[in-house]
């Protein structure tokens, strides 16, 4: 008898047990979670700007004091088709490429000469499946760029337009201005790597606006980058040599230059001399 209230008393127990288990499941499953909003801000509050930048949420934050100026990357294709040639042209476009963009040094040598005192910056990168750095950009450095157009290579392989465009923007945010600037040539549609307009909108995104985005589709349907016109960048076509160095012109001068300026000009006073950027008497 005594052994068989013992077992009775056991198992009220695991029957007392089994319904706090099922009471607690049922509690925790119908607590209302936090809805969309509220749980990115808590998410983002649980780590670091760095660890918010990789998770991809969030703006992103520049790794050194920022002032006046502007920082330009330059991103050129360097994949097999550019091999090719354009109708009327003899070269082939690699050639007819960097010969255009030494005439974007050239403008820029004429800028720094008339604005010594605004910081100018610019930097190197190629892609073909893979992104390399040929010049970080950094402050202007006519030998270097000039240096890193002659030593390329003949083109091969892939085209990773959107890998090449995170990888200059990376750079930009190290560069220490305010203004920032992609301007991408390339000939052929993305075949590595991240879309281009996936990392655009990502860009103009998380940037807010502060990295503006161009491109010249140099032998290739313009239509293809039109998303750049909804991120306030552009992007103009170019049949040939004549019209790359046309395009590139109006873009480097006409906007970039020009939009580096006026944003020199309108910035508030505290802002002005936070950059470094001497003050004129």
């Amino acid at each position: 008898m005594l052994k068989l209230q013992r077992a009775r008393r056991g198992s009220a127990k695991r029957v007392v047990l089994v319904a706090i288990v099922v009471v607690a499941v049922v509690l925790f499953n119908v607590t209302p979670k936090a809805s969309g909003p509220t749980a990115i801000v808590d998410a983002d509050s649980a780590v670091s700007d760095s660890t918010a930048s990789d998770l991809g949420v969030g703006k992103y934050v520049a790794g050194v004091d920022e002032g006046l100026g502007a920082s330009i990357a330059l991103v050129l294709d360097v994949s097999g088709s550019m091999r090719d040639k354009t109708a009327g042209e003899k070269r082939p476009k690699y050639l007819v490429a960097r010969e255009a963009l030494r005439t974007i040094l050239a403008t820029t040598d004429e800028f720094v000469a008339r604005q010594p005192d605004f910081p100018i910056n610019v930097g190197l990168y190629t892609f073909s499946d893979e992104v390399t750095t040929e010049v970080p950009v950094a402050r202007y450095n006519r030998s270097k760029l000039e240096a890193a157009l002659t030593a390329l290579g003949r083109p091969k392989g892939g085209t990773a337009i959107g890998d090449a465009m995170d990888v200059a923007r990376t750079d930009l945010y190290k560069a220490g201005t305010f203004r920032k600037y992609i301007l991408v040539v390339t000939d052929g549609a993305n075949t590595s790597g991240r879309d281009p307009e996936e990392v655009a909108r990502e860009i103009a995104a998380r940037s807010e606006g502060a990295v503006r985005q161009y491109f010249v589709a140099f032998d290739i349907d313009k239509e293809r980058f039109a998303f750049l016109k909804e991120l306030n960048g552009d992007v103009l076509g170019a049949a040939d040599g004549l019209a790359l160095r046309t395009s590139l012109d109006s873009i480097y001068r006409g906007k970039i230059l020009a939009e580096a300026m006026n944003a020199g000009e309108t910035q508030s006073p505290a802002r002005r001399d936070s950059g470094g950027v001497p003050k004129k008497p």
